[in-house]
């Protein structure tokens, strides 16, 4: 089968989409499944035979590798200084802010409820526990948890 290509959105081989979720301008690849009431934002990518668990927000500038696990209510930020309105009152848009990527590398797992802040990078087969605010980069094999995510096994 061939990549699809429905609304700027790329799919892989075998995607699974399960009901409820809100797909544009990303790209999704092979044998990936997306869990319900998730959304993925226009220039986020997922890699290959990765699981997306219902009820997360993967944001522009978010790059997930093959092989991740991405837990229930995850949420990935990509603006280090939100604001709704510029310094004279006007409404913010595209061009008042600057997106600031993320990466999720090969076989990392990020659990349930956790945080992800921008311009972090988790490494390959590294894992988020659970509820855990990540705050920095997470180096390859470790292990992190807390608020702010602490190692817990690795360096």
């Amino acid at each position: 089968m061939e990549k699809k290509n429905i609304n700027n959105v790329k799919l892989g081989k075998d995607v699974k989409i399960f009901d409820f979720v809100n797909l544009y301008g990303c790209e999704i690849g092979d044998n990936t499944k997306v869990g319900t009431f998730v959304e993925i934002q226009k220039n986020a990518f997922i890699g290959k035979n990765c699981k997306i668990s219902s009820h997360t927000f993967i944001c522009e500038g978010v790059h997930i590798e093959d092989n991740v696990f991405i837990g229930h209510n995850v949420t990935f930020i990509n603006d280090k200084y939100p604001r709704s309105t510029n310094e004279d009152g006007s409404m913010q848009n595209e061009a008042d802010w600057k997106v600031v990527e993320t990466r999720i590398r090969k076989g990392a797992s990020i659990g349930s409820s956790s945080t992800i802040l921008c311009g972090i990078t988790v490494g390959e087969n590294a894992i988020v526990g659970a509820g855990s605010v990540v705050t920095k980069d997470v180096p390859a094999g470790n292990v992190v948890a807390g608020n702010p995510a602490r190692a817990i096994k690795g360096n």
